[in-house]
């Protein structure tokens, strides 16, 4: 019985979905897209598909948009002939063959609802719609950042920054993010306010400001803002470029030192007491040296905005105990640090020299030297042409000589401190009577010649020079030597007598005896005018001998002078005349001779024929 029932109830189930399905089937079906999406400024394609019954054709098919409650109809189309309405579409429409509507230079205003109504005789009318989204991505954000600065102090929320974004459709949203992280509205510490602007053109502006409490740490943040919108049914985002805005925060720390760091100061370095504060902006800097217990004021020497102290060209008298007191014009805090410096010197370099009484040739002398520095010191002796002689703060000098009388310097040097030396100089002056060490005797002069003397010596203290002749005399004096040239004209009592020089001081005196001679010239000797008149005479022959020896060669080649085989042939004049000219040539090697001169015939001459030939040259 349960069996049976169900078994009806089977069949009429199956029996109402096959009416169903035959009812549809003999109905006719319009399709379309629900949305259809579009740029601002494409074409929007909205297709219209349906189906008839039997496989009729439709009567006429109506293309409307609904404004409000109301149905706007845009075109009618009965076969293949389409009528355009008169509507605010009208020249931006077109119907493909398969009955889809196109709307180009889509604007603003096309988004809208579309419907596509068929009719198909005794099949009845259908229809359906789609939304026309029409969409315009926005620009990329602009972000600006607050100028201003903004000080952890402040009373109410400071603003960060603002973000813009244009020309969207439809309108976006704007988020913020703090160091890549999103920002979320706080009582008190974050909040946003936000405008929407429609253009002209009917785009969307959006614009978004942050207003959020900072604190010191926030000096490194960064922020940038997000545009969110919807394209093609999914979430798009646009981020702006990341911005750093100005945080004003009192000092919390102070550091005060001697620049530059890595040198030790000495005395006439200059130096810079740089103080530095991590607040911002920077304080206001004010610089104190302790003396004598108290704090004096040295800013003026100061660059206050910048915190640095100069001293220039310091001395010992620099060194000191030194404050940087900085002053927060905000909160008006204070903060302060020291920092010692010291500056390194040589001073009192002192020589002393034993025996310290006057010193004579022969004697021995110790040079001792010292100074005060805060640190070691190293010791060199040096001569009066800078040459090191020695090192150590002793300088032992034996045998002393007049030579050995010049100035001496110790250089006192502290290796630890690059730069750091001084120098003191010390007189060794060797005392005694003069010594005359060079005079210009004998000196060889003529009769009535102006003639130079000169007599040198070394002496200490300065001696003077005397001559025993008249005439005019200069001195030259150099440390212990001492030159005196004297001009005089040589005469016969100076010849006789001849000259002395005298070189006295307090310690005795010396002199010597200049012997002047008369110059003579000897038979082997020529004079230089004589000399040059043999040159003259050498020169003069030589050209004769040449111009002799062309005429001769001329004459021979016109056949003026026969050679005989005597060797000798008269020219144009008598033997009788005794005013003839010989020149003689000999010869050392027979042999070449005898291969030069031939015969007319071409034969070799003998050798005893050719050891003599003259040349009578007759006027």
């Amino acid at each position: 019985m349960a069996g049976g029932r169900r078994a009806a109830g089977l069949a009429l189930g199956w029996g109402c979905c096959l009416l169903l399905c035959c009812a549809a089937a003999s109905r006719m079906e319009v399709s379309m897209p629900a949305v259809v999406e579009v740029e601002i400024g494409d074409t929007a394609r909205i297709e219209c598909n349906f189906y008839i019954p039997e496989n009729d054709s439709y009567t006429y098919i109506n293309w409307f948009y609904i404004d409000g409650n109301n149905q706007v109809r845009l075109c009618h189309i009965v076969g293949s002939k389409v009528v355009e309405d008169n509507t605010d579409y009208k020249g931006r429409l077109s119907v493909g063959e398969d009955k889809a509507l196109s709307i180009s230079k889509v604007t603003v205003q096309d988004a809208r609802t579309f419907v596509c109504q068929v009719e198909a005789g005794s099949h009845g009318a259908g229809e359906n719609r789609s939304e026309l989204r029409v969409y315009k991505v926005p620009e990329t954000p602009e972000i600006v950042a607050n100028s201003g600065g903004i000080s952890v102090h402040s009373t109410d929320i400071p603003q960060i920054a603002q973000c813009v974004s244009r020309n969207g459709f439809p309108f976006s949203n704007i988020t913020w993010y703090k160091n890549g992280k999103q920002l979320q509205q706080q009582e008190k510490m974050v909040k946003t306010m936000d405008t929407l602007t429609r253009e002209s053109s009917g785009l969307y502006t959006v614009s978004s400001t942050l207003f959020a409490r900072v604190t010191r740490e926030d000096r490194n943040s960064h922020y940038h803002c997000t545009v969110h919108y919807w394209l093609r049914g999914q979430r798009r985002t646009m981020e702006s470029r990341p911005v750093n805005v100005t945080v004003f925060y009192p000092a919390q720390h102070v550091k005060l030192q001697v620049m530059p760091s890595s040198m030790l100061v000495k005395e006439g370095d200059n130096v810079k007491l740089v103080c530095e504060a991590d607040g911002n902006p920077a304080p206001v800097f004010s610089f104190y040296k302790r003396d004598l217990g108290d704090w004096q004021d040295v800013s003026s020497l100061a660059d206050a905005n910048s915190g640095v102290l100069y001293l220039r060209d310091v001395t010992k008298n620099s060194s000191g105990l030194y404050r940087c007191q900085t002053l927060d014009l905000d909160d008006m805090g204070q903060l302060e640090q020291d920092v010692e410096l010291v500056v390194n010197y040589i001073e009192e370099v002192r020589v002393k020299m034993e025996p310290s009484s006057p010193l004579k040739e022969g004697d021995s002398v110790r040079l001792s030297c010292d100074a005060n520095s805060p640190v070691a010191l190293d010791y060199q002796w040096r001569d009066d042409k800078g040459k090191k002689v020695a090192e150590g703060n002793q300088l032992f000098l034996s045998n002393l000589t007049f030579e050995t009388s010049r100035n001496f310097s110790c250089k006192v040097i502290a290796p630890s401190v690059p730069g750091l030396e001084q120098s003191k100089q010390v007189a060794v002056a060797v005392q005694g009577k003069p010594r005359i060490v060079a005079i210009s005797s004998p000196l060889y002069v003529r009769q009535d010649e102006v003639v130079n003397l000169t007599c040198k010596a070394i002496a200490f203290p300065k001696p003077s020079v005397h001559w025993n002749v008249n005439g005019t005399a200069h001195e030259y004096i150099e440390n212990q030597h001492i030159a005196s040239n004297l001009t005089v004209r040589v005469n016969h009592d100076l010849l006789r007598a001849g000259a002395m020089c005298r070189v006295s001081n307090a310690l005795g005196v010396s002199e010597k005896h200049i012997q002047l001679l008369v110059e003579s010239i000897r038979k082997d000797q020529k004079t230089p005018e004589s000399k040059g008149v043999i040159i003259v005479a050498i020169i003069v022959c030589i050209l004769v001998v040449a111009v002799l020896g062309s005429v001769i060669y001329f004459l021979h080649k016109k056949g003026k002078i026969p050679c005989g085989r005597a060797g000798k042939q008269d020219i144009t004049k008598p033997e009788a005349r005794k005013d003839k000219i010989v020149v003689e040539v000999k010869s050392d090697k027979l042999s070449e001779e005898a291969g030069l001169l031939q015969g007319a015939n071409g034969e070799k001459r003998p050798a005893a024929d050719q050891s003599e030939k003259y040349i009578d040259l007759r006027n």
